[in-house]
């Protein structure tokens, strides 16, 4: 449904305080907002860049009550905030995308779900709560398959991948109960292989009147379950372009979202698409926006959320965006030298093995 545009000088405030919200403030900030930061991290590259910020657990109902009193619409930059605490806030303020969104996206059963319920392809799934439903994994799945947290999986964490011998040692039903075990012992689902050539995302933002601006498909690199790389235009047919798109179009008109949305596939031999998942937000592999669209990720998210029109959301350059994980942070200085690069840093110093602390933008001349 419409709602009343927010006017610059108002207040966004953003759950998370990640470089995605980092990114996020500077976008609102080119707006003429202002945004506050909400987050339990004392230090954290978004409020570097936010003209204030609230250090507090995600549960504290006194600090989120007194937060929501100090902005005028709010949104997150990660879907593993908890339900509870945008339903808390969505009593006194906006929140877009709504608490509804993150109810689906955040348990990887109701988001596979709620994809087949729109018409679109997954992996063949089961729930596995428990060493009782190995057997019917094994029976309806089978070997290869992935067996996944239902929560809190993030860059390839919460994942146990079991290959076609993966009853070695033990029959089917034990090499189940041994991932689920090594996870945790939550719930999980059991995901059956995907056979792909090739792994892309439609990232795209829908606005309160249901208008929807979608960028170019971007194919997909991932190391250690990790985004390494994100190619646009992504190198396949039109007519796979076109049905992702269309894909990620019903998935958002379905989910009622307002703000950017990033839906991650695989393409197979024959063509096909399948959806693996949905990011309710700005996305790694939207960030080459930033430097090769007319409208960035992050401020067609701003846009979004506070009731502005979209903006365009042309090429204007084929473009190659490489994270910098960990380590490699150290020799980012050398992408200075290189007349078609630009280079974002997140403002970490702890560089973690796995830890994204940058990324740079290769761009090329456009190539349709």
């Amino acid at each position: 449904m419409p709602f009343a545009a927010v006017p610059p000088g108002a207040v966004i405030g953003i759950l998370g305080s990640g470089q995605l919200g980092r990114m996020l403030a500077v976008g609102a900030s080119r707006l003429g907002y202002r945004v506050h930061i909400f987050s339990p991290e004392a230090e954290s590259p978004a409020a570097q860049v936010a003209s204030a910020s609230t250090v507090a657990d995600y549960g504290d109902d006194e600090a989120l009550d007194a937060f929501a009193r100090g902005v005028d619409v709010a949104t997150y930059e990660f879907e593993n905030v908890p339900v509870a605490a945008v339903e808390r806030l969505a009593a006194l303020v906006p929140v877009r995308p709504g608490a509804g969104v993150l109810s689906i996206t955040q348990d990887r059963l109701s988001e596979k779900d709620f994809i087949r319920g729109t018409g679109a392809v997954t992996a063949p799934y089961v729930a596995m709560s428990g060493p009782d439903d190995a057997g019917i994994a094994a029976r309806e799945i089978g070997f290869p398959c992935v067996v996944k947290t239902r929560r809190l999986g993030y860059d390839g964490k919460g994942q146990r991948h079991l290959g076609r011998t993966g009853a070695l040692g033990g029959s089917p039903d034990e090499a189940l109960i041994r991932a689920w075990t090594e996870l945790g012992g939550v719930p999980c689902i059991v995901e059956g292989f995907v056979d792909f050539v090739t792994e892309i995302s439609v990232v795209l933002a829908r606005g309160g009147d249901g208008a929807i601006a979608a960028y170019d498909v971007i194919q997909n690199e991932h190391r250690a379950g990790i985004l390494h790389t994100s190619v646009v235009p992504a190198r396949i047919p039109a007519a796979v372009a076109d049905a992702a798109e269309a894909v990620a179009r019903r998935i958002a008109g379905a989910l009622d979202h307002v703000g950017v949305l990033a839906v991650e596939m695989f393409v197979t031999a024959n063509g096909g698409v399948i959806v693996n998942e949905i990011a309710p937000r700005v996305h790694n592999s939207g960030h080459w926006t930033l430097d090769a669209a007319t409208t960035d990720q992050f401020e067609q998210h701003i846009r979004a959320v506070c009731g502005l029109p979209l903006g365009g959301t042309s090429r204007l350059a084929d473009a190659e965006m490489t994270n910098l994980i960990g380590e490699e942070i150290e020799g980012a200085a050398r992408v200075l030298t290189e007349p078609n690069a630009r280079l974002h840093l997140y403002g970490k110093t702890d560089a973690r093995p796995g830890r994204k602390m940058g990324h740079v933008t290769r761009l090329f001349p456009k190539s349709s």
